[in-house]
C-alpha cells in the first residue's frame, strides 16, 4: 500500500513580490526621506526670506542642521536595508536598457547627494570656528576659523542643493511620465498605498 504524499505548503509570498511593489520598509524610508528633504528646502528658503541675523533665522538654521543629520542617518538605513533585506521589483519589460540605466544613474546620484550635502554643510560650520547646536547637543567650536575653507564648503553645499533639485525634478518628472503616459505601474511600486488594492479583477 502506497502512502499518498500531500503536496507541501508553498510559503506565502511577500506582498511586494505579488504585486510588483517595493516592500513596506523601503516605501516608508523613501517617503520619510521625501518629508525630510521638503523640510530642508523649506527651512533654507525661509531663512533667506527672513534674513540671516534674526532669532527666527537661527532657529531655522538649527532645524536645517538637524534635518541634515536625520537625512544622513535615514540614507544609511536605506542602504543597509536595500543591501540586506529589501525586495526590489524588476523594471517593466517595456523599459529599454537605456531607460533603466538612466533611472539607476538618477537614483545613485540622489543617494550620493543625500550623503554629501550634510557633510559639506557640517564642514562649513566646523571651519567657521564657532559653537553650534545639533539636535539636542550644543557643540563647541572644534576647529580654528578658516574662512576660505568655510566659504569653499558653503559654495559646494549650494551647488549640491541645486544639483539635488535638478535630480529630484527629473525623478518626479519620470515618475509622472510613467504614470500618466506609459501607464506601466512604475509609480505605483513606491506609493504608500497600492491604488489598485481592493479593486475587483
Amino acid at each position: 500500500m502506497t502512502k499518498t504524499l500531500e503536496p507541501a505548503e508553498v510559503p506565502a509570498k511577500k506582498p511586494a513580490a505579488e504585486n510588483g511593489r517595493f516592500d513596506r520598509i523601503s516605501i516608508a524610508l523613501h517617503w520619510l526621506t521625501v518629508l525630510l528633504i521638503i523640510g530642508q528646502l523649506t527651512t533654507a528658503w525661509l531663512r533667506e526670506a527672513v534674513g540671516h541675523e534674526s532669532s527666527l533665522a537661527m532657529e531655522l538654521l538649527a532645524t536645517h542642521r538637524a534635518n541634515g543629520l536625520l537625512i544622513w542617518i535615514v540614507g544609511l538605513l536605506r542602504l543597509v536595508w536595500r543591501r540586506n533585506f529589501a525586495y526590489l521589483p524588476p523594471f517593466p519589460q517595456s523599459m529599454s536598457k537605456l531607460q533603466q540605466s538612466i533611472a539607476k544613474a538618477n537614483e545613485y546620484g540622489l543617494y550620493v547627494l543625500l550623503f554629501v550635502q550634510p557633510i559639506t554643510g557640517l564642514s562649513r560650520v566646523l571651519f567657521h570656528g564657532q559653537p553650534f547646536e545639533l539636535l539636542i547637543w550644543k557643540v563647541p567650536a572644534l576647529l580654528e576659523p578658516k574662512p576660505a575653507i568655510s566659504i569653499l564648503f558653503a559654495e559646494a553645499h549650494e551647488f549640491g542643493a541645486k544639483a539635488l533639485l535638478v535630480l529630484i525634478g527629473l525623478h518626479v518628472g519620470a515618475a509622472l511620465f510613467h504614470r500618466l503616459v506609459l501607464r506601466d505601474g512604475v509609480l505605483q511600486r513606491m506609493l504608500p498605498r497600492n491604488p489598485t488594492q481592493g479593486q475587483g479583477t
